[in-house]
């Protein structure tokens, strides 16, 4: 189960720092790439860039290093709650292909939650 856990804390982690990468640090692209940005002010989109690369960056760095590893869950919880309100967004916007997406990375990001309280 540990090996299994790792394996998913270090591709989600990894998964979330490129997403977020882009949506903090290459609004551009993210704006040509992602149709909700279009509508968004550059400001949401780079905050939910910073909470998605300081979540990747929570999913590994606390049990990585052994300190507080604590943080490991709540980061997970934190990404969840993203996925959820990302769904939401794509709901109202009824752009129902991107919903998936939120639901593997919201189903990851639990398994890892419970798997490391």
């Amino acid at each position: 189960m540990n090996i299994a856990l790792w394996i998913i804390q270090i591709l989600l982690g990894l998964a979330f720092l490129v997403f977020g990468s882009m949506k903090a640090f290459q609004y551009e692209k993210a704006k040509a790439s992602l149709p909700w940005v279009k509508d968004s002010s550059k400001g949401l989109v780079t905050f939910i860039g910073v909470a998605e690369i300081l979540g990747g960056l929570g999913l590994v760095l606390p049990n990585a290093t052994g300190m507080a590893p604590v943080l490991t869950p709540i980061a997970a919880i934190g990404l969840g709650i993203v996925m959820i309100l990302a769904s939401g967004l794509h709901v109202k916007r009824k752009e129902y292909q991107a919903i998936g997406m939120n639901v593997i990375l919201l189903a990851l990001a639990l398994f890892v939650a419970i798997g490391r309280i």
